[in-house]
C-alpha cells in the first residue's frame, strides 16, 4: 500500500506527532482542544501529517485511543493526512483495527495512515489488564502474524481456517474504500525495520524517543525492502523553537524532567509548568538525563533547528521529518491553548515556507 502518486512531492516534508500532554491544572477535554487547535494549525500552515499516540494510565497524556482522536481531528481539517503514531497492536485485535481504519478512510478519503507499534504503550499492570493477562511474550511472538492479518484484512483479503479446513471470509468493511489507510511500521530498534522490510510496507524511526543514530537500520530497511512499490521512511524528532536560546531551554525543560522521571521512578504526574519545571528538584540520575536529552533534541532559534533539521534528514537520506513540538505551557496561559507548540508549528513553516 502506498500514497498517492499525486501527492506533492517537497524538498522536505513535515509533519507532525502529538500525544496530547496535559499539563498541571489541565483537565482532559482542555488538552484535547489545545490538540485539535494544534491540528488545524498545522493543517493550515501546509504540514504533511498529523499523528496521534497510544498510552495508557499516563497522567500526563491524554492520547489514549487513536482512531476516535483521529475521526475529531479529521472533522475539523480539511487536507492533512491523519494518523497513528502508532496503534500498539498487541493490545488489540487486528480485526478491530482494520475496521477503525477502513472507517476512517471512508471518512476521510486518501487522507489515512495506519502506524503500528509493537510496545504496549503503558506499564506494565495497565498492559496485563489491556491483554486480558495473555501470555506477554507469546503475543510478542505472534507479532509478525498480527501484522500480516492485519494488511490481508485491509486488502479484503482475509479468511478465517474453520475446524472441517473450509476458509470462512471475514471483511473489515462491506466495501473496501478507494483509497485504503497506508500502512506504516514503527520501531526504535532493526526488529520493526526488518519485519517492514519483509512485508514490503514502509518503516518509521522513532529517534525522538531511541535518541540514537538510525542509520544503519534504516539503511538496512531499504536495502532489504520487499515491496513492489519503493520503500519509503522517514524519521521523528523532539523540536521546539522559540526567540532566544535560553526562552528555548525554558519552554523545554517541562518535557525534559518529565522523560527523566518516567526512565528514573516509572511513572511521571501531569506536564509540569514552565515555572514549576524551573523550581524542579533532580536527583544528579535525572540531572543527567536532562543534559543528555537536551543535547540530542531539536531545541533553540528557527534558523539554527532548521539547520539542524536539514543536516538530520541529509544524514538519514529521508525527505520528510516528523516534528513532535515539546514546549511547555507558563502558568498565565489558557488551559486550552499552548503557546509553544503552537509557536513551534508557524515558525518551521515560515523558515521551511510550507505553503
Amino acid at each position: 500500500m502506498s500514497e498517492s502518486a499525486s501527492e506533492p512531492q517537497e524538498a522536505l516534508r513535515l509533519s507532525v506527532l502529538d500525544l496530547i500532554p496535559v499539563r498541571t491544572g489541565q483537565s482532559t477535554p482542555q488538552a484535547l482542544q489545545a490538540s485539535l487547535q494544534l491540528a488545524q494549525t498545522a493543517d493550515a500552515l501546509g504540514f504533511h501529517r498529523y499523528w496521534v499516540a497510544e498510552h495508557h494510565n499516563t497522567a500526563g497524556v491524554a492520547s489514549t485511543t487513536p482512531p476516535v482522536i483521529l475521526g475529531l481531528i479529521g472533522s475539523v481539517t480539511n487536507r492533512i493526512r491523519l494518523g497513528s503514531g502508532g496503534v500498539m497492536l498487541l493490545n488489540h485485535q487486528p480485526l478491530v483495527v482494520a475496521e477503525q481504519f477502513t472507517l476512517l478512510a471512508h471518512a476521510f478519503p486518501g487522507r489515512v495512515d495506519l502506524g503500528i507499534g509493537r510496545a504496549p504503550g503503558t506499564d506494565p499492570v495497565t498492559s496485563f489488564v489491556l491483554r486480558a493477562g495473555s501470555d506477554q511474550r507469546q503475543q510478542v511472538a505472534e507479532y509478525p502474524q498480527r501484522v500480516t492479518e492485519l494488511l490481508e484484512l485491509l486488502a479484503g483479503q482475509f479468511s478465517f481456517e474453520l475446524a472441517d479446513g473450509r476458509l470462512y471470509p471475514v471483511a473489515a468493511s462491506p466495501t473496501l474504500p478507494a483509497r485504503p489507510p497506508v500502512v506504516w511500521l514503527l520501531g526504535s530498534s532493526e526488529y520493526s525495520a526488518r519485519l517492514a522490510a519483509e512485508l514490503g510496507v514502509h518503516y518509521v524511526f522513532a529517534h525522538h524517543f531511541s535518541g540514537g543514530d538510525a542509520t544503519g537500520i534504516v539503511d538496512r530497511y531499504r536495502s532489504a525492502y520487499c515491496g513492489t512499490d519503493q520503500p519509503r521512511t522517514f524519521i521523528t524528532a523532539n523540536v521546539l523553537i522559540a526567540d532566544s536560546d535560553e526562552q528555548a531551554q525554558q519552554l523545554a525543560l517541562p518535557q525534559l524532567i518529565g522523560m527523566a522521571r518516567l526512565h528514573t521512578q516509572g511513572g511521571t504526574g501531569p506536564q509540569l509548568t514552565v515555572e514549576q519545571a524551573a523550581r524542579a528538584e533532580l536527583t544528579d540520575e535525572q540531572r543527567g538525563l536532562v543534559e543528555r536529552m537536551r543535547s540530542r533534541w531539536v531545541i533553540g532559534t528557527a534558523e539554527s533547528v532548521a539547520e539542524r533539521l536539514r543536516a538530520t534528514a541529509t544524514h538519514f537520506g529521508v525527505d520528510e521529518i516528523m516534528v513532535h513540538p515539546i514546549g511547555g505551557a507558563r502558568e498565565s496561559e489558557p488551559l486550552t491553548e499552548n503557546a509553544a507548540r503552537t509557536g513551534t508549528l508557524q515558525q518551521l513553516a515560515e523558515v521551511f515556507a510550507l505553503k
